[in-house]
């Protein structure tokens, strides 16, 4: 009867996962807004808003700050540029990707190209004949072909393209992966930036600094000398005592030579006892004098002092030639010593940023336009509008007024804030990004010091008990609320922990992009085989999310453990979720199988061919 029971429910789940495949990243709740990112006309008097959630982009009057139009957009739109002389609008859709010419004028998609999977970025060449989309889960960008309306290449990235912009020269696009494809077990864990040749196709890889991860957006500035990329700074190498002082995150964004091709340094965005969450946009004004970021986790957005900051970071350049030298003196006092001490100096921008706070909740992307800041707030489906002069909010847009929060809506919203947290450095989301892992180790308190486990996907916490690695939480909704005290070190009402609970119940599995039309590849039949002949099937059960939920020894026990078994995890989604293993040793499927002989005790994975391995991870992949 139990088997008859499971068989029942897990073929609905897997029906309704392909229902509501996009009900992970790309769901839409037609009771909001959800304004995400910007577009703006050449002469600065139209706002063109994508609403993530409206399925929607409204064209905005900036001298008004009046919706003057809304154009429906077919699934899930994710960005938009603008071409053809401001008479079109290509837009990104989700998941299944596509990119979709709207005529302005009349409000219909005249044609479309089929891209990657959940494309989440689209830049235009200066010679308005190509553009170039950043497909995340394909893990590759489409160069377009507008005149013949179809792609003509695919250029891989690292990990989780989400951004892209490019050059006015039209010769080198950069590409923000989101989330680093390391081993987390290492000392140097961190996300890079792809930088591509649009002539030759040649890349190239822009290492950040360790612990640089979720990178939002890439943003080049209009002189084309810099590329602008903000970034979680992870201190994942410390124990996770305490908040104070960035202790355990801090926020930044990286600055590339954008000629050169290398990163030059990362700047905090955080003061010395207040953090500034979730950097997401980033854009400088056309005539380089002042570098705008939204900070999505504290409401806010920091105007910075360009000159200022580059004339400091040249100073501190310039300093370290003197070896005598025990401190930079400028106008702004004692601070970095050498250009390795920006990255740890909480102080840097003091007296060249000021942080405006804005008048709703959850900023995405910058837009400048009349020597104003345009920023859509997501979840008060809003838009903040702020002088960049003065430095203040002087208009707001309402798109939804009166509506209210539902349960699951108010989770996002509470897993999101960094204003839940002691000092503002960090939300649920800056470990678990989308509520999947970041790709890091850190060291919890939960089951004792100095041994590090690898973040978890939070996708399905609640059906598959117990919670954390090593299995020291009952259920996810003891996770939840020891994760407010432990790890935000703060203290909330008891309804935002049941707001949370409600929406990571409601999350559904991202389709997998190893499928093929829904289907299992022919691969991935082969390896579906193998799976089961290996005994795989007996630890990650098929008719419950592919776990059993018991704690098994399977000999992945590293010198810092305090035990030898472990929570066996669910392998729905496990394509995205690398590195593998408690510790993240592993940063792919086949190196698990192959180097590590995961699941030996069960069956004959270390018999098995290169081969077969490669189509078991295929229908590992798929689930």
């Amino acid at each position: 009867m139990k088997s008859i029971f499971y068989s029942t429910l897990l073929a609905c789940v897997a029906f309704c996962s392909v229902l509501m495949a996009e009900n992970a990243d790309y769901s839409r709740d037609s009771a909001y807004r959800g304004p995400h990112s910007t577009a703006v006309s050449k002469d600065q008097k139209f706002l063109y808003l994508v609403e993530f959630d409206a399925a929607k982009i409204s064209q905005i009057d900036t001298a008004s700050a009046k919706v003057v139009k809304e154009i429906a957009v077919a699934d899930t739109p994710t960005w938009a540029i603008l071409w053809q002389n401001d008479t079109k609008l290509l837009v990104t859709t989700a998941p299944k990707g596509m990119v979709r010419c709207l005529d302005i004028a009349s409000g219909n998609e005249e044609w479309s190209i089929p891209v990657g999977y959940c494309p989440e970025g689209i830049v235009l060449h200066p010679n308005g004949k190509l553009a170039y989309v950043a497909n995340r889960f394909s893990t590759d960008v489409s160069v377009l072909d507008l005149e013949a309306k179809k792609e003509i290449k695919r250029v891989k990235a690292l990990h989780e393209p989400i951004s892209v912009d490019i050059t006015p020269d039209g010769k080198t696009l950069y590409i923000a992966n989101y989330l680093p494809i390391d081993p987390s077990d290492g000392y140097d864990v961190a996300a890079e930036v792809t930088w591509m040749d649009t002539e030759t196709y040649e890349t190239g890889q822009i290492r950040l600094l360790n612990g640089c991860v979720s990178l939002h957006e890439v943003s080049v500035s209009a002189d084309g000398k810099y590329a602008f990329v903000t970034n979680n700074l992870a201190r994942y190498q410390m124990p996770t005592t305490q908040l104070e002082r960035g202790w355990m995150n801090t926020n930044a964004f990286a600055i590339i030579d954008a000629q050169a091709r290398k990163l030059i340094n990362v700047v905090l965005l955080d003061d010395i006892d207040l953090g500034a969450a979730t950097p997401w946009g980033v854009k400088m004004t056309d005539d380089g004098t002042k570098l705008i970021v939204a900070h999505a986790g504290t409401h806010e957005i920091s105007i910075i002092d360009a000159a200022a900051m580059f004339d400091k970071l040249n100073k501190i350049s310039e300093a370290e030639q003197n070896t005598a030298a025990q401190g930079q003196k400028s106008d702004y006092g004692y601070s970095s010593a050498s250009s390795a001490d920006v990255p740890n100096d909480l102080a840097f921008l003091v007296g060249m940023r000021t942080r405006v706070k804005l008048n709703g909740n959850g900023p995405r992307t910058v837009a400048i336009a009349n020597g104003k800041a345009f920023i859509p707030m997501y979840f008060s489906d809003t838009v903040s509008i702020v002088d960049i002069e003065s430095k203040k909010e002087v208009n707001r847009i309402e798109l939804n007024p009166n509506f209210e929060l539902s349960l699951a809506r108010k989770g996002i919203l509470v897993f999101n804030d960094g204003e839940a947290c002691f000092q503002q450095w960090q939300s649920c989301a800056s470990c678990h990004p989308y509520t999947r892992p970041d790709g890091l180790n850190w060291d919890l308190m939960n089951d004792g010091l100095g041994n590090p486990k690898n973040a978890k996907s939070l996708l399905l916490s609640h059906e598959t008990p117990p919670t954390m690695i090593s299995g020291i939480r009952a259920d996810a909704e003891h996770c939840v609320r020891s994760g407010f005290k432990h790890i935000l070190f703060s203290v909330r009402p008891e309804s935002d922990m049941e707001a949370i609970d409600e929406y990571l119940k409601s999350m559904k599995p991202l389709q997998s992009p190893a499928l093929v039309n829904g289907e299992l590849s022919e691969a991935a039949k082969r390896g579906k085989d193998i799976f089961y002949r290996v005994n795989c099937h007996q630890c990650h059960d098929p008719e419950w999310y592919f776990t059993d939920m018991q704690m098994h020894d399977v000999n992945t026990e590293n010198p810092f453990d305090r035990r030898r078994d472990f929570d066996c995890p669910t392998l729905v989604e496990v394509w995205r979720t690398a590195p593998y293993l408690h510790d993240g040793r592993y940063p792919t499927l086949f190196q698990l199988f192959k180097e590590g002989q995961h699941g030996v005790q069960k069956g004959a994975v270390d018999k098995l061919t290169d081969d077969e391995i490669r189509d078991m991870c295929e229908y590992v992949r798929s689930l």
